[in-house]
């Protein structure tokens, strides 16, 4: 190969990379622009009330002899299911719980102070029921309870009726397009303050829904939540 053939053929090789150089360039940057996106999250939120209700009833008993205070726990558990029964409660809707007997003689106490009842007796009645507005009122009235004699522990945090929202997935679907709509609104919204066009969606992910309850005093009204993070593509 002469001298004069190898500087030509260095000339078009050289053009070719320069031509290759500028169609990548034009690639990359077309890549690039199509790669401009937007992330917006989208909030959808209902009030909706609890369905179900869990109503653990605790009674107390004290004593000394054993089997005194077993025919009392006895008589106390009957008194609660006739309470509740005349509420308009089911017994297929509750449960007893196994009795509890602690003996105070079996534990150490400092100071030698002298002990009334060696035995405290307690047991449980629990309520699974979907009558909500039932066992709010029924709870109003424990007082009768306490005027035939059976003593209950209450305020505690085990004792606290329990409410639930078990139909979630009867809103999800709903909730989910409000969550989407909501997401799209934003990202058009920024599109339109960027001198832009929406694109497609690139990825999206659905977050995880929570149920709390709407504020400590009315723990029946459930606040469901649900929040959805969609990017969109942006177009000049």
């Amino acid at each position: 190969m002469t001298k004069s053939s190898a500087i030509i053929i260095g000339i078009f090789l050289f053009a070719g990379l320069l031509g290759l150089g500028y169609t990548l360039g034009n690639s990359l940057l077309t890549l690039k622009g199509m790669e401009r996106t937007v992330s917006v999250k989208g909030l959808s939120e209902r009030e909706v009330k609890a369905d179900i209700a869990i109503w653990p009833i605790q009674y107390v008993r004290l004593g000394n002899d054993l089997a005194t205070l077993y025919t009392e726990l006895e008589r106390d558990r009957a008194r609660i299911e006739a309470f509740l029964i005349s509420e308009g409660f089911r017994a297929e809707e509750m449960s007893l719980g196994a009795p509890s007997i602690i003996d105070k003689l079996s534990h150490e106490y400092g100071g030698g102070e002298k002990i009334s009842f060696r035995y405290v007796a307690s047991q449980t009645l629990s309520l699974y029921t979907p009558s909500v507005d039932l066992v709010r009122s029924s709870a109003a009235k424990l007082s009768d309870l306490g005027k035939q004699g059976v003593v209950l522990r209450v305020g505690e945090y085990e004792n606290q009726i329990e409410y639930l929202y078990t139909k979630l997935n009867e809103i999800k679907p709903a909730m989910i397009e409000e969550a989407t709509l909501s997401a799209r609104a934003s990202a058009q919204k920024f599109a339109e303050d960027s001198k832009s066009r929406l694109g497609k969606i690139k990825s999206a992910s659905q977050g995880q829904f929570t149920i709390g309850n709407r504020d400590k005093n009315t723990p029946y009204i459930k606040s469901v939540r649900v929040v959805s993070t969609i990017e969109y593509y942006l177009d000049d």
